[in-house]
């Protein structure tokens, strides 16, 4: 059985006022996947202080990073971003990245947390479907973090969800 094929997607946590920690976690994550080929808005992320060993003051923006890649190598790229997220460290992280995927119905993000809502993929990571699409939107559970919630990312989602569908139609055309 073939693994499904996804759009690689991950959110980039950072200071707000340092949009050079953004760039330089975009150049490690290109160094990896390739050039995004699209960019959320930056949010301000105030629903939670969860992060503020960080700084107290951060945003979030995601990427999309260009064709179809295998699910399977989720637990990958979570590790290939707790390595940024080390090499970012002065003393503490400096930010915080979270990889994931899009495809025609869900948004899955990688988790080194355990919580009763995630599934357990192999070396510490987990995978939680955080959004599922579902009547033309972007549809949450009670355990979706408050900005995800929020709907903040959902035209993001859905232009990502639009590329998965022309290119897995392609990708099908061409089988």
């Amino acid at each position: 059985m073939k693994t499904p094929l996804v759009k690689r997607i991950a959110g980039i946590l950072y200071p707000i006022e340092r949009d050079d920690l953004l760039q330089w976690s975009i150049d490690e994550l290109a160094k990896l996947w390739g050039r995004p080929e699209i960019f959320s808005r930056s949010v301000p992320f105030d629903k939670t202080n969860y992060y503020d060993e960080i700084d107290p003051n951060l945003t979030r923006i995601f990427l999309c990073f260009p064709g179809l890649v295998d699910a399977g190598g989720l637990v990958d790229w979570k590790h290939a971003a707790i390595d940024i997220e080390a090499k970012s460290r002065q003393p503490v992280r400096a930010v915080n990245i979270d990889p994931g995927y899009v495809d025609g119905a869900r948004l899955i993000l990688a988790s080194t947390k355990d919580h009763a809502h995630r599934i357990y993929l192999r070396d510490g990571i987990y995978g939680e479907v955080t959004l599922r699409y579902r009547f033309k939107q972007w549809q949450s559970f009670d355990y979706t973090f408050p900005d995800f919630q929020s709907r903040a990312y959902d035209q993001f989602l859905s232009q990502v969800r639009r590329l998965w569908l022309q290119e897995i139609k392609e990708c099908h055309e061409d089988s």
